[in-house]
């Protein structure tokens, strides 16, 4: 009786585009076009952006004047990464100020593939509204769910950066048929709390997000910008603290990038680990989807 061959092994290159972004958009899109080139020639068959690289982080004030900054998804800035990822033959995750009509914008990230082009966008579901973090005056909640999209070589979970914090946005898009975790981010100290909360932010940040790779079974990829970027007339500004990494199915850290400089990381994962962790750990397996319907209530206080 002959035995049927074991599947190739699946492996993809993984890039990440840490970058410092300045005010002169054009040159930042430049930065990030080449940035990309350099990773697809170091393997990336996926290169991951940091959110908003097109601009400096604008939300740290409520300014009306940045609404000039969004773009309609398609547009300008997928068509140029379109074009690269066509040429290169890759897959990117572009960040995007989205303006879907007047007066309604999203903060949004789009995924082009090889010579398909544009295949879809992500609008990020959960908007912060913290000190120097405004985004609730930019930026509608996501009304698209939570999405997987298939790409040639994998299939890919985008989310951005505030939803990096709930798991059931891991979960969902997980479910989904997500083999990656791809989290656009802009997140950062305030200087006057680095001395004393800095470590910590970093690390809970970190961590549950690795967290949601073991939950999940699957990796997940975070893509920070990094750099000091200077706040409205009297404000402190943002010390973006970089760290960009990816975490493997049981949590480990397999790459990360330094705090204080640009950065191209480029990994190879192997996707089989994602259904040998989850033979190992078989959380999918028992999770008690008869029991979870408060999960949908604010808070159960009944």
């Amino acid at each position: 009786m002959s035995m049927a061959a074991s599947p190739a092994p699946r492996r993809l290159g993984v890039g990440l585009v840490q970058m410092q972004m300045s005010e002169d958009g054009a040159a930042n899109r430049d930065k990030a076009l080449r940035m990309t080139r350099e990773a697809a020639g170091r393997g990336a068959e996926v290169v991951c952006l940091p959110e908003l690289f097109g601009s400096r982080y604008f939300c740290q004030a409520e300014d009306a004047d940045c609404f000039a900054l969004a773009e309609s998804v398609p547009g300008p800035t997928t068509e140029a990464f379109a074009e690269l990822a066509a040429e290169l033959r890759i897959a990117v995750v572009v960040s995007v100020f989205e303006r879907r009509a007047a007066g309604l914008y999203h903060n949004t990230a789009a995924v082009v593939d090889r010579e398909r082009g544009y295949v879809g966008k992500y609008r990020k579901m959960h908007i912060p509204d913290d000190p120097h973090y405004y985004e609730k005056y930019y930026f509608t909640p996501g009304d698209l769910g939570f999405r997987s999209f298939a790409t040639e070589k994998a299939n890919l979970g985008v989310l951005v950066c505030w939803d990096q914090w709930y798991p059931e946005a891991a979960r969902l898009t997980a479910l989904q048929g997500a083999e990656i975790l791809f989290y656009p981010t802009a997140i950062g100290w305030h200087p006057a709390e680095k001395a004393g909360l800095g470590d910590a932010q970093h690390e809970a940040w970190e961590l549950t997000q690795r967290a949601h790779a073991v939950a999940n079974g699957c990796f997940v990829v975070a893509v920070n910008r990094t750099g000091f970027e200077p706040g409205p007339p009297g404000a402190e500004g943002i010390e973006f603290w970089g760290r960009s990494f990816i975490a493997a199915p049981d949590g480990s850290v397999l790459c990360r990038a330094p705090t204080d400089s640009e950065a191209v990381l480029v990994e190879t994962l192997e996707l089989g680990r994602i259904e040998e962790q989850r033979q190992g750990w078989p959380f999918l397996r028992d999770r008690r989807i008869d029991a979870y319907g408060a999960m949908s209530n604010r808070f159960d206080d009944s």
